[in-house]
Order: structure tokens, then C-alpha cells, then sequence
């Protein structure tokens, strides 16, 4: 049973490892050029997802056209996160999708002549599409379709590492393929009637499990192992929360649009060396380091996964265990990136998914991070738009001190202040002192070090118990 690391201070796991991950990470790159052997995807009976030459197709039903073209370049970087050379991309303007192809006939067919011409094998459509639009756009192009959802969960299986992720990213795919399995040919007949059947005679003939069935019924019995597994491995993570509870540690999740740069703020503020890549989803599993106040207050940060316009339900749903961590938290960090072109619609995406998990009332400071590379015009109307938001960068460290003092303002106070004779033998209970709260002076005396720090309730009895009050005399009750 594999579960996220314990926090750790000094982190040395974190030496080298986001490098190395990162290089990991792009030398899993597809080589541009390859394509697919096939000329008909009806050739086959099942596809697996291959993306190398796509071309974009975006259906816009609201909105201004800026909206639209800002959600087709947001899938073109999904696009080319996954490993794809985007050749074209197109939009159709429509009260809705087409219900049987997604977009309308006429665009189909210029659709099929775009993908002709630039020698496409893949078409990504900027939405959900339903199987059969699936099948009917597929026939009118003559190449593979895909969705929108399908490339995340694309993304999202290239990226995992850990068990718990690689569990979680499965179980999504298979709730994505359950109602698009699908085949061609005669390898779906399989039936078993008569005496094939096994010679149960009257009332057991019939048409017998097709495998299309049989492939479905194996899906199901695998999802309900993956749903366990994740059960399970979520409650080694509950664990750990209640430990830090235990010892009264204050959380701050850091959540955000995908590519914000939740990564590095985490490793700017701890010294962490978490995977920093500039693409989508480069972090999928949760991060957990230490970090203190300006005044010493130790408090746990988090860093989870990305969001996204439109992010799939599936992933929602079978990362909801990880994303307790945002709605277990005292205080999250929305961090939004200005010099994205539209950061206001990245605002409305995350808190929408903060509101799915449960996590629309846990109190939030938005972050406005890349103020280095941002208009400083968009600063001032995200400062505005966001009253009691922080500028930073956390690639210069510009505004770091500032956020760690509001983080200080905003985290729950659950400490009490002791001043207390701890016996030289009692050293644990000091070094709790300094790791856990805040040490405001330590006197050593004849019989013991006389403290004065502001600590969690529970460590504050502990330390009354063990020692005696300062001023009091050695040996005299309190």
C-alpha cells in the first residue's frame, strides 16, 4: 500500500528528483513524424489512444469569439502536452453541437479536405463528444476522433507515477471507455446457443454473451478493484492528516489552474525541488512539505493536481480521495496566472471544481503569481477584481515575504503560550517545542531550561506536566 511521503523538514528525498523526473518526463515525448499504419480506423476493432499529426476542431455555442479561439489554443497546448504536432485548427460558430457529428455537415466535409491536405491522423474536438458522434465524425474524416476528455485522460496516463495516481488515472479511463466500447466485424457475434451452450437443454438456449459484453463485464469487475485499491490507499492518507492534527499543524493547500505555477511556489517557499515543467498537468500526485511563518508558526503545504476549463467528471471522481487534501485544508492558496491570456476565466474553472469537492467554504487567498512576465495593467484589475489578493513571482521571489505574512494573518491560532522549568532530561519535549511551535526564550538553569514558547494545546499540557512553572522554586509545589 503506497501513500504520499510524510512531510519532512530537510526533505532530502526532494535532491535531484524533480530534475530527474523532468527529464524522465520529456523523454517520453513522441517523435514527430511517426504516424499511424492504418488508412481506415475501421480496420481495427479496438484503438488504443495514439496522437502524433492533429488538427483541432471547436464547436462555439456562447461567449465572444476570444473566448473561443482562447479555448482552442488550450487545446492545442493540451494537445501538444500529450505529444502531438498541431497542424490546423478550426471553429464553427452554433447554437449547440450538431447531435449526430458535433458540427454541421458542410464543416464535417471542409473538416475531412483540412485533414486531407495536412495529412492529419488524429481530430481533437475542443468538447464531449457522445459515441455516436464519435462514429459518425470518424466516418465523414476517415481518421481517428477524439475529445476533449480523452486527451486529458491522455495527459493525465503519461503523467502519473505513483501508485495511488496510476490507480486513480485507470479507473477514470475505464469510466470514460465504458459506454464508447465498441467493434466492428464478425468478432462480436460470439454467440452460444443450442447445444452450444453446454447441453442444458430447454430454457437455456439462446444468444449467449457477445464480447462486447464480455469485454464490459471485465471493465466493471476491473473498476471495482481499482475503486478498493483507491479506498484503501486513501486511508493511509487519513491517517497522516490525523497524525498532523494530533500534533495541531496548521495545512494550506495550493490550488490552482493547471500550469499556474503551484510547483514552484511550493518549492520557492520550502526549498522543496518538486517537478517544475512548463506544460499542463505536470503534477499529478500530492506534495506535502513543511514551511513556517515569519514568526516561526510551522504550517504543512500541499501541492495538488491542476485544473482546467471543462476538467472531466471521471478524473474528478476518481481523484476525489487526493483532492481531500484542498478540502481538509485550513487555507487554500488560489494561485492564478496573470499573464495567462484570460485569468479571470481560470478563477471562475478552479472555484467551480473547489465547489464540486467540497471545498467552496475552506478559506482562500488568491495568489497572483508571474507578476515578472505579466502586463502590469492585468495586475491592477486582477488586484481589483480581488480584493485582498497577493502579487508574486515565484521565479524571482518577488512578494514572498507578503504572502507568508498574510498566510500568518489567515491560519487558525490553535496554540497556547507556556512558560515552563523543562528537566535537561526531558530534551524531547524542547526539541518539540522548537519543531512544532514558537519559541519566544529559552533560559537554562541549574535543574532544567526555563521556556517560554507558544505551542499546540496538546504539547502545552504535556510540557505542564513534565516541568514546573517558571519562577516557581525547584522542589516547592506550583
Amino acid at each position: 500500500m503506497t501513500a504520499i511521503p510524510e512531510y519532512d523538514e530537510d526533505h532530502p528525498e526532494d535532491s535531484g528528483t524533480g530534475r530527474l523526473d523532468l527529464e524522465d518526463r520529456h523523454a517520453l515525448r513522441r517523435v514527430a513524424g511517426l504516424s499511424t499504419e492504418l488508412q481506415d480506423v475501421t480496420e481495427v476493432e479496438y484503438r488504443t489512444l495514439r496522437l502524433e499529426r492533429v488538427v483541432l476542431m471547436g464547436v462555439w455555442t456562447d461567449g465572444t469569439l476570444k473566448d473561443a479561439e482562447n479555448s482552442l489554443r488550450e487545446l492545442s497546448r493540451l494537445a501538444e502536452t500529450a505529444g502531438s504536432a498541431v497542424l490546423d485548427g478550426l471553429i464553427q460558430r452554433r447554437s449547440r453541437p450538431d447531435s449526430a457529428t458535433y458540427v454541421g455537415a458542410g464543416k464535417a466535409s471542409e473538416l475531412a479536405e483540412v485533414v486531407a491536405a495536412t495529412g492529419a491522423d488524429t481530430v481533437i474536438c475542443d468538447g464531449e463528444l457522445t459515441p455516436g458522434q464519435l462514429r459518425r465524425l470518424e466516418g465523414i474524416v476517415r481518421v481517428k476522433v477524439i475529445d476533449r476528455t480523452a486527451l486529458i485522460l491522455d495527459i493525465f496516463a503519461q503523467h502519473a507515477r505513483s501508485k495511488e495516481g496510476k490507480a486513480q488515472v485507470e479507473l477514470a479511463q475505464l469510466q470514460y471507455l465504458v459506454p464508447r466500447l465498441r467493434g466492428w466485424g464478425e468478432s462480436l457475434s460470439r454467440q452460444a446457443g443450442g447445444r452450444v451452450a453446454g447441453g442444458g437443454g430447454i430454457g437455456t438456449r439462446g444468444p449467449g454473451e457477445t464480447k462486447l459484453e464480455t469485454d464490459r463485464r471485465r471493465i466493471r469487475t476491473r473498476m471495482t478493484r481499482l475503486r478498493r485499491e483507491i479506498t484503501e490507499m486513501a486511508g493511509a492518507r487519513q491517517v497522516q492528516r490525523g497524525r498532523r492534527r494530533r500534533r495541531a499543524v496548521p495545512s494550506v493547500a495550493i490550488a490552482g489552474y493547471t500550469n499556474a505555477g503551484k510547483s514552484s511556489l511550493l518549492n520557492r517557499i520550502t526549498g522543496a525541488s518538486v517537478l517544475v515543467d512548463d506544460s499542463l498537468f505536470a503534477t499529478l500526485d500530492p506534495a506535502v512539505r513543511r514551511a513556517r511563518t515569519p514568526s516561526g508558526t510551522a504550517f504543512t503545504l500541499t501541492d495538488t493536481v491542476g485544473f482546467v476549463r471543462h476538467l472531466p467528471h471521471q478524473l474528478v471522481d476518481a481523484f476525489r480521495s487526493t483532492l481531500e487534501e484542498v478540502t481538509e485544508a485550513d487555507l487554500i492558496l488560489h494561485v492564478v496566472d496573470a499573464s495567462d491570456a484570460d485569468p479571470r476565466a481560470q478563477l471562475r474553472a478552479v472555484r467551480q471544481v473547489l465547489g464540486e469537492i467540497g471545498a467552496g467554504d475552506v478559506p482562500e487567498l488568491v495568489v497572483i503569481n508571474k507578476s515578472d512576465a505579466a502586463d502590469p495593467v492585468e495586475i491592477e484589475g486582477l488586484r481589483l477584481a480581488e480584493p485582498g489578493a497577493v502579487v508574486v513571482s515565484a521565479r524571482t521571489g518577488e512578494g514572498i515575504g507578503g504572502l507568508l505574512g498574510e498566510i500568518e494573518r489567515l491560519l487558525p491560532r490553535r496554540d497556547r503560550e507556556v512558560s515552563v522549568v523543562v528537566p535537561y532530561a526531558r530534551g524531547d519535549l524542547l526539541a518539540r517545542a522548537h519543531q512544532e511551535g514558537e519559541v519566544l526564550s529559552v533560559r537554562h538553569q541549574d535543574d532544567g531550561a526555563e521556556l517560554t514558547a507558544r505551542v499546540p494545546a496538546g504539547l502545552a499540557a504535556e510540557l505542564v506536566r513534565c516541568g514546573r512553572p517558571a519562577g516557581a522554586v525547584a522542589g516547592q509545589p506550583a
